[in-house]
């Protein structure tokens, strides 16, 4: 749900194979590599168990037409190749549709620390290895089924609920506050950051103020919201929203955790 990019997507062949250049695999290795030495101990036990059922290539780019045959065996979602900007309905739909939308570039060697825009890096390490949970997975398609139910005027309290829980979420485990949020999983910058700084807050995980919460994409998050379980988040989305959006209309978005952009420089 990117509203620009420099990136352009990459397109499979006849035989669904993207090309990946020398270049481009050795940054996936390097960002590989990076992120499984800093996740033992700060993401949660469901996302190392589906990377290891994954088993991605350490050396090289996945092809999507792998992973997604993967997924498919394990928990019936799979992931889609779209073009680097998509609209929030096919967004949506795809999701319903049990399939992750999934940019096919990956970022260049500069922007190796951060880029803001979801590569293959982010969709693939990030994303994947929670769809090959059941519950986690049909959380996704019933958000996406809500979303596509919902009148317009709430899309922006569901984008709210996403980025809140499926990019940046925090889970309650019996070994601590771990992380199961994509955006945290494939940053080497704010997995240490989200379970270890004193600096932003952590409530615990509720909609009504999800919902009435801003937040800014270029910098580490100011707050977090921690989940108990995958069930918590699959039982908001099969419930009736509107009354809890509408509150939260009512009673406006809170006050920024974070400074004005031209205050802050880019995470």
């Amino acid at each position: 749900m990117a509203k620009s990019t420099s990136y352009e997507s990459k397109i499979p062949d006849e035989n669904g194979i993207i090309a990946y250049s020398a270049e481009e695999n050795t940054v996936w290795r390097d960002l590989y590599a990076r992120q499984e030495a800093l996740l033992p101990g700060r993401v949660c036990n469901a996302y190392l168990k589906g990377l290891e059922a994954l088993d991605l290539p350490r050396d090289r780019v996945p092809q999507l037409k792998d992973v997604n045959a993967r997924l498919q065996e394990i928990s019936g979602f799979g992931v889609e190749a779209v073009p680097a900007l998509i609209s929030p309905r096919r967004f949506f739909t795809l999701l319903a549709e049990r399939k992750f939308p999934a940019a096919t570039f990956i970022r260049r060697r500069e922007e190796f620390d951060y880029l803001q825009e979801p590569d293959v890096f982010h969709e693939i390490f990030g994303h994947c290895p929670m769809l090959t949970l059941p519950t986690y997975a049909d959380f996704l398609q019933k958000y996406g089924e809500k979303a596509l139910e919902l009148d317009k005027s709430y899309i922006w309290m569901m984008q709210r609920l996403f980025w809140f829980t499926v990019e940046f979420g925090l889970i309650r485990t019996e070994e601590g506050v771990r992380i199961y949020g994509a955006g945290i999983a494939s940053s080497a910058g704010e997995t240490p950051y989200a379970v270890e700084s004193p600096k932003p807050e952590r409530r615990p995980f509720d909609a009504l103020t999800v919902f009435r919460t801003p937040y800014r994409i270029d910098i580490f998050q100011s707050v977090y919201y921690v989940i108990e379980s995958a069930q918590q988040l699959y039982d908001l989305v099969t419930s009736d929203l509107v009354p809890i959006m509408d509150e939260a209309k009512r009673l406006k978005s809170l006050p920024p955790t974070f400074p004005p952009k031209e205050e802050a420089g880019a995470a």
